[in-house]
């Protein structure tokens, strides 16, 4: 009897083992790749067979779960690929999902968490991914020259940033930057002085743009709205050189590639250094009593990848003429910073459900060996037990991983009429002829999302 219980438990255990799931990160290591070797159609298709469809402009039967993340990825891409309204109705959707997802998990979802896998339940977005929802949409309704569209991005960026400026050191507080700037803009553009001037404010809060000198002044003739750095940088504005009717061109680079999450596995000694501060006594006793008795050594949890030291600056020329990027966003180490500041509780869910584990095995080795009278056996079912949750164990390696890491901004005042815009970055170049209109305004995206 004990012999059949052991063969039956070895190859339950090894089904189960042999049948464990690959994490996010795994099933969109093929696209990442693909777009680093500067093929975005082939990181588009791979997208879309993750989603179950045949193309970018077709919707999965469900956006929720996974699939709102998937989209938010696919969103990007499309982008790249100058596919703007795609890319807008996934950013759209995926927005909606995700926060009804994170209003919504439920008991089921918090045992799975707790017990097995931190990515049983819904996705949860980071701050700085609410902020680039729709700050990326800025771009794909301005690139379309819809302004409206953008309008709407920019009040709800207002409402994402009025809640980050009541959270204390947050570290992804300065992409406020890029999305105030593109906010002010739309503004700006639609005859709104006042509103552009509070945007443009908030932008110069998070960083320098020289760029906006001479919007400021202009705003200035039209809008009693003052403050002590608007009227700083205003002051530095360069003369109006242009002579007769002119507009604007506003060129937004988004480049490289944020790092995404891999399963990474420590010692549980280096797991307790990290998590210890944010488990409760009684959390940390158990755990050190599972590292004592060598039984559970190791402890599986979601780890940000290496990402390149540095970037080559963008080049932009106008008219054959070189011109300055404004402040480049570095939002890789924005994620990085996020992910740090993160550690020590990721540390301690890890160490959580570890000890969930233990207490599970130990159970199941002990009615195991009551009913058997076999200690051996007793020890091989919990052990198993462990072993099949260990295996079920994924670390959440869920993150929006298609997002740009770095954000520029290049803003010129140029004569009515055809212009030659020329925008480079990570070794793809892109060749634009705009015809700015008469107090208008023309809006160039490059989007290369190529880590290399």
């Amino acid at each position: 009897m004990a012999s059949r219980a052991r063969l039956g438990l070895c190859v339950v255990l090894g089904m189960l083992l042999g049948a464990g799931c690959a994490g996010h990160a795994d099933r969109t290591k093929k696209a990442r790749s693909a777009l680093d070797a500067h093929n975005p159609q082939q990181a588009l298709a791979l997208y879309d067979e993750e989603l179950e469809v045949k193309s970018g402009s077709e919707l999965p039967q469900e956006v929720k779960g996974d699939n709102a993340l998937l989209l938010l990825d696919r969103s990007t891409i499309s982008q790249q690929l100058q596919k703007y309204e795609d890319s807008s109705r996934d950013l759209e959707i995926a927005d909606k999902q995700v926060e009804m997802l994170d209003f919504s998990r439920s008991t089921a979802h918090e045992i799975g968490r707790y017990l097995f896998s931190d990515d049983v339940g819904p996705y949860k977005a980071r701050p700085y991914e609410k902020l680039l929802v729709n700050t990326l949409n800025m771009v794909n309704y301005l690139a379309r020259g819809q302004l409206n569209g953008a309008k709407v991005e920019a009040r709800r960026l207002a409402v994402m940033q009025k809640y980050l400026g009541q959270v204390e050191d947050e570290p992804t507080a300065a992409l406020l930057g890029p999305g105030s700037y593109l906010a002010g803009f739309v503004f700006e553009m639609v005859g709104e002085p006042d509103e552009a001037l509070r945007y443009y404010e908030e932008a110069l809060k998070a960083s320098d743009y020289p760029s906006l000198a001479g919007p400021i002044e202009r705003l200035f003739e039209r809008s009693g709205y003052r403050s002590p750095k608007l009227s700083e940088l205003a002051a530095t504005a360069p003369d109006d050189t242009e002579q007769g009717p002119s507009g604007e061109l506003l060129v937004i680079v988004n480049y490289g590639r944020v790092p995404a999450l891999h399963a990474e596995r420590v010692p549980i000694g280096l797991a307790l250094t990290y998590g210890a501060l944010f488990m409760n006594p009684a959390g940390v006793q158990a755990a050190r009593r599972l590292a004592g008795q060598g039984l559970v050594t190791w402890v599986n949890y979601p780890e940000l990848d290496a990402s390149p030291r540095s970037y080559p600056a963008p080049q932009i020329t106008v008219d054959g003429r070189a011109t300055p990027v404004d402040t480049l966003t570095p939002v890789d180490a924005l994620v990085r910073a996020a992910y740090e500041k993160a550690k020590g509780p990721i540390f301690a869910s890890a160490l959580t459900r570890l000890v969930a584990r233990g207490a599970i095995g130990a159970g199941a080795g002990v009615a195991s060996g009551r009913g058997s009278g076999s200690s051996a056996l007793g020890m091989l079912v919990a052990l198993g037990t462990q072993a099949v949750l260990t295996a079920a164990d994924t670390p959440d390696t869920r993150s929006w991983a298609t997002l740009p890491a770095r954000i520029g901004i290049v803003r010129v005042r140029l004569g009515a009429g055809s212009h030659t815009v020329r925008v480079g970055a990570q070794g793809v170049a892109r060749d634009v002829t705009v015809d700015i209109p008469a107090d208008g305004f023309r809006v160039v995206n490059l989007t290369e999302l190529s880590q290399y």
